[in-house]
């Protein structure tokens, strides 16, 4: 969906299950650090207010958007987290530079989510202009920040549901 069409920053906060035992990494990219830094407060700060404990919320800072998915196998690999939240912004250029990277990290976090099992999520701005990213990073289209933190919180509410319910045809 657009971001002219939805607000980054609205949820429905009923949707949301209490954060207090999750355990959550965000990978964030010093790449275009004025608007990654944004999208990081953003997440963090919602993180925090539906319960994640700070001391649970693990942070690696990774050079450019292509280094998420290679961030997010570290965390997971190190740390035990119910999810991991990569946050980046690749802003188009002269070349098809946007183009290889966006399609890398996509591909990379879709393939750790199918390998771990465990929630991976795409918190990667990927706008035309800056001007674009300024706008989804606590302008007027809301902070992408705040809904990769809901998504995450919302994927582990999820996984958790799967995990408590036993199948009765031995699957």
């Amino acid at each position: 969906m657009a971001s002219a069409l939805k607000n980054l920053s609205d949820y429905d906060e009923s949707t949301l299950p209490d954060g207090e035992k999750f355990r959550i990494g965000i990978v964030v990219s010093d790449w275009n650090k004025h608007i990654t830094h944004k999208l990081y407060q953003g997440c963090y700060e919602t993180l925090t207010k539906h319960g994640v404990k700070e001391e649970n919320i693990e942070t690696l800072q990774v050079p450019g958007a292509f280094e998420l998915p290679g961030g997010a196998t570290m965390l997971m690999k190190s740390k035990s987290v119910d999810s991991v939240i990569c946050i980046g912004c690749v802003i188009k250029g002269e070349t098809q530079h946007d183009e290889y990277i966006n399609n890398a990290v996509a591909a990379g976090i879709t393939n750790l989510n199918i390998a771990t099992g465990k929630p991976v999520i795409f918190g990667l701005l990927t706008p035309n202009d800056e001007q674009q990213a300024k706008d989804r990073a606590g302008g007027k289209y809301g902070n992408k920040g705040v809904e990769a933190a809901t998504t995450a919180l919302r994927m582990i509410g999820v996984r958790n549901s799967f995990e408590t319910k036993k199948s009765k045809i031995g699957f």
